[in-house]
């Protein structure tokens, strides 16, 4: 799992906010005295992983520092429809400009989470990691590639800024995976960088010239169907670690980790993952 950068989710959090209340919540104002305590509870209401309870309580720290947040159900846990994640009691007005800021990052979080677990779940017993990409929603990406571990998968690389990527527009402007590679390595020294390289390659013979120049850390089979891939990982035999990636889903990404591929990157876990259905629901009486 990996951690949350505490300043970046406050940061963030904070400009949410702002984006919702500006000079004032105007709804909860005109129809509450600001001295009305309350409760509410995030109700469950779909299957799946939960995720974002912390960002949650930090949203409701940073609205109101007395909002008390009780957890019950631990993060990144299997719920169910009807399952009460949390109950949160303080000031009725806070608990409803936290509302809304809350439950969008918890519902997207969750989403995310969850389609990671069902990618995770389709390759149990091979060797094969699912891990993420960099279409991810801008500003929300620490999240999304958070929630992406919670379901059970792995970061790739988090920007441009941590591992060398050489695509094949890359190779096209440069002249040629051998131009590339020579490129990026002569980069990495000049600036005394210590960062991985990986190459994308289209076809066995691009394969075949990878192998032979050297000089990489991971060969990307992009494009391939498993049985193009399946012959392609057999001539990497372990020399490189390979990644599979390009268009594969839910029904064919079993095929792909049994060709023994080490990662299979799937885009569509944080650009195609539908909002979790939760809801926060005031306890009255309470």
């Amino acid at each position: 799992m990996s951690k949350i950068d505490q300043l970046a989710l406050k940061q963030f959090i904070v400009s949410a906010l702002q984006e919702d209340i500006q000079d004032g919540d105007h709804t909860s104002l005109a129809c509450i005295p600001v001295s009305v305590l309350g409760s509410a509870q995030l109700k469950v209401k779909a299957d799946g992983i939960i995720c974002g309870i912390p960002v949650a309580k930090t949203v409701f720290e940073l609205v109101d520092p007395d909002l008390e947040m009780f957890d019950i159900i631990e993060e990144g846990s299997k719920v169910k429809y009807g399952d009460i994640a949390f109950h949160v009691k303080g000031s009725a007005n806070a608990i409803l400009q936290a509302e809304r800021v809350a439950l969008n990052l918890m519902q997207r979080m969750s989403g995310i989470a969850t389609l990671t677990s069902q990618y995770v779940t389709a390759i149990e017993g091979t060797r094969s990691k699912v891990i993420d990409t960099r279409k991810t929603t801008p500003n929300l990406r620490f999240l999304e590639k958070y929630a992406v571990t919670i379901g059970g998968g792995a970061n790739h690389r988090m920007g441009l800024y941590d591992m060398i990527m050489i695509k094949d527009n890359h190779i096209d402007f440069c002249g040629g995976i051998s131009k590339a590679l020579d490129a990026a390595n002569a980069y990495l020294e000049k600036n005394n960088l210590h960062l991985k390289i990986e190459i994308e390659t289209r076809n066995i013979e691009e394969v075949k010239q990878v192998i032979q120049h050297g000089k990489a850390d991971r060969i990307m089979l992009d494009n391939y169907t498993p049985e193009q891939m399946k012959p392609a990982v057999e001539l990497i035999g372990g020399r490189f670690e390979t990644e599979a990636s390009g268009g594969i889903n839910l029904q064919t990404i079993r095929s792909y980790a049994e060709t023994g591929v080490d990662f299979i990157s799937v885009g569509a876990l944080t650009h195609s993952a539908v909002a979790f259905d939760l809801s926060l629901k005031a306890e009255i009486g309470k």
